[in-house]
């Protein structure tokens, strides 16, 4: 493959868990965040700190990522962590899979990207 689309997916992907660490889980708490958390029958203040916890470890998962691309870790890692990210939400707010920009159509797409890089990764 062209190195450039494997530099498109290897920012892309890596700046999508950035963000997503990022913005609805550190600057700011997203709702749907919080909604999320406390399907699992957590405590205000534990449900922030899991959200929270679950946002930097997203900034470092995607900061690895750009810089290890070439490690077939984390593409794999990208992989299984957006499917059980799909299945925990199928399982515990099922309605979101029909709203906009849902986890259907975001995390199979990064799923795609996370495969381009599998392909064109070392051992």
């Amino acid at each position: 493959m062209r190195d450039d689309a494997v530099q498109v997916a290897r920012y892309t992907l890596g700046l999508s868990w950035i963000y997503q660490g990022l913005f609805p889980k550190l600057l700011t708490v997203a709702p749907l965040e919080r909604a999320l958390t406390a399907t699992m029958g957590f405590s205000d203040n534990i449900s922030l700190l899991v959200t929270r916890a679950a946002g930097v470890s997203e900034i470092v998962f995607g900061i690895a990522l750009i810089v290890f691309y070439k490690n077939r870790v984390f593409p794999i890692l990208s992989i299984v962590a957006l499917l059980f990210l799909f299945a925990f939400v199928a399982l515990q707010l099922p309605s979101l899979l029909s709203e906009a920009f849902n986890p259907v159509t975001t995390n199979f797409a990064l799923i795609a990207l996370s495969y381009v890089l599998l392909v064109n990764s070392r051992t």
